[in-house]
């Protein structure tokens, strides 16, 4: 019986409205902006979840009474976006347990040691970039970049007196390049797979917007380093000799990221190479900072597993290493899965109630030609990173949304492939209640409104995707592809 009713009440649903589907997101916007205004550095702790919350109640409120939506569907809904999540739960409890083994083994301090030294103040920015958008490249993850790297580099531009902004922005950007154009890449493979675009094709065609956009990202970088490389520049060998006090420096630990460059090279599963890095870590820091885990606890086996889930602080001669060196482990990331488990409960009620549906009519209502239906799919993509918080679900929903529009234009499928990656991988670590956006804020230990107005390149991407829409370069209409496509053959 119960059955029937719900299939009665699939029928009588009701479409929302676009102002009726923006209203959870504008109340969600109000209440994140007092909630942060009220909280500051402390919202994660349970505030900004309350907020979710509420607007996912206010999203159910709305769908039940107004639109006829009964409660199964946004139940069924909120279970299958949590668990779309749970993968990338456990990487982010394994994320945690590997910066507090890099930190306490000695890894990133030695890491940071060298990198001070090796690294010029005035190409700091650029260099950072570049480094992340490298090993991106060949890992195929911005997530593994910043937990590993990125962590490293992050203490690196502390010491030189850079902004914490300035040098996420840089780490940031660096890596959501490699993560976009890497064929390894998760999102690059789900963004041409679901539009049915060959991978490679994808890839050369992504090059057309995405490597403009680096190098102006590179340019702004590089005048940010000769602007402020000196700027308040730490003492850089009073940093390095109270770093070689702390912590036994040695070339050996370098073997730690460098075995995780093998794994990450033959394409190991994130989670194992994550677990065998933190491992190999621990063994590092027994055999080599035996001190430091004595500091922590007398036992070294209950030191080392603190190091793994808890905090740990450790006093240096310099107040910037003792901020830099203290750790929170696995610990240190509940506070962000639950955020990501409440982001998900609001993006799966504002699926089950059409209103995810009813922005996206909104846009396409505005297509009028090229220039306006890249936009048009831009926008949503950005407007599906607030809404839904999921960078994998945005890309799925944005090439489903669009694909009968870019299809009925004579479009190829390749330019909404291209722009749903320009507007929705790019742009989901700037939004602070998307799973990136939560997850990169926590490992770099930087809000996201402190590092979004630095994150040159995932700011110019969509942009830049919507100028080549203009100028009409290299946008094919349908009955041009057979000639485009005869010329790529001859070449290949």
């Amino acid at each position: 019986m119960s059955e029937n009713r719900n299939k009665k009440g699939e029928l009588l649903k009701k479409r929302p409205s676009a102002v009726l589907s923006l209203m959870p997101i504008v109340v969600l916007v109000a209440m994140l902006t007092a909630t942060i205004k009220a909280f500051g550095s402390d919202s994660l702790g349970g505030a900004s979840q309350i907020t979710l919350l509420t607007v996912s109640a206010l999203c159910v409120l709305i769908g039940m009474w107004r639109l006829n939506v009964p409660w199964a569907s946004f139940e069924k809904a909120i279970t299958k976006n949590v668990a779309s999540v749970s993968s990338a739960l456990i990487i982010l409890l394994l994320i945690g347990a590997l910066s507090g083994a890099w930190m306490v083994s000695g890894v990133v301090p030695t890491l940071v040691y060298y990198g001070v030294q090796a690294i010029h103040p005035d190409i700091f920015l650029a260099s950072s970039c570049l480094i992340c958008a490298l090993v991106s490249v060949m890992t195929g993850s911005s997530w593994t970049t910043i937990a590993t790297i990125g962590i490293a580099l992050m203490g690196i531009g502390r010491a030189q007196g850079f902004g914490e902004g300035w040098v996420a922005g840089a780490i940031i950007s660096g890596a959501y390049f490699g993560d976009k154009i890497s064929p390894l890449s998760e999102t690059t493979t789900l963004a041409s797979a679901s539009l049915g675009v060959p991978l490679f094709k994808h890839i050369r065609y992504m090059l057309i917007t995405t490597v403009p956009s680096m190098l102006l990202a590179l340019v702004l970088f590089a005048v940010g380093g000769l602007l402020f490389g000196n700027s308040g520049n730490q003492d850089i060998e009073s940093f390095t000799r109270a770093i070689d006090a702390r912590f036994n420096i040695t070339p050996w630990l370098l073997a730690v990221p460098v075995l995780t460059g093998v794994l990450i090279a033959r394409r190991t599963p994130p989670v194992i190479t994550l677990f065998l890095s933190s491992l190999m870590a621990v063994i590092a820091g027994v055999a080599f900072q035996g001190d430091v885990l004595r500091e922590i606890d007398p036992s070294t086996f209950k030191a080392s597993m603190i190091s793994l889930y808890g905090s740990t602080s450790l006093t240096t001669d310099n107040p910037m290493l003792t901020s830099l060196v203290a750790t929170r482990g696995m610990g240190g990331m509940m506070d962000t899965i639950w955020l990501i488990i409440c982001a998900m409960c609001f993006g799966g009620a504002m699926s089950a109630a059409g209103m995810v549906g009813g922005i996206t009519r909104l846009f396409i209502h505005l297509v009028k030609g090229r220039t306006s239906l890249v936009g048009s799919t831009a926008a949503t993509g950005l407007m599906l990173n607030l809404a839904i918080a999921d960078q994998y679900l945005c890309i799925l929903l944005s090439g489903n949304m669009f694909r009968d529009v870019y299809d009925r234009e004579g479009y190829e499928r390749r330019l909404l492939s291209r722009t749903t990656e320009d507007a929705v991988t790019v742009t989901s670590v700037l939004v602070p209640w998307n799973t990136c956006g939560m997850t990169q804020s926590t490992v770099l230990g930087v809000a996201t409104f402190t590092y979004l107005p630095f994150c040159f390149f995932n700011i110019i991407s969509p942009l830049m995707s919507v100028i080549v829409a203009m100028t009409g370069y290299k946008i094919y209409r349908k009955d041009s592809v057979s000639e485009e496509l005869a010329a790529d053959e001859q070449q290949a």
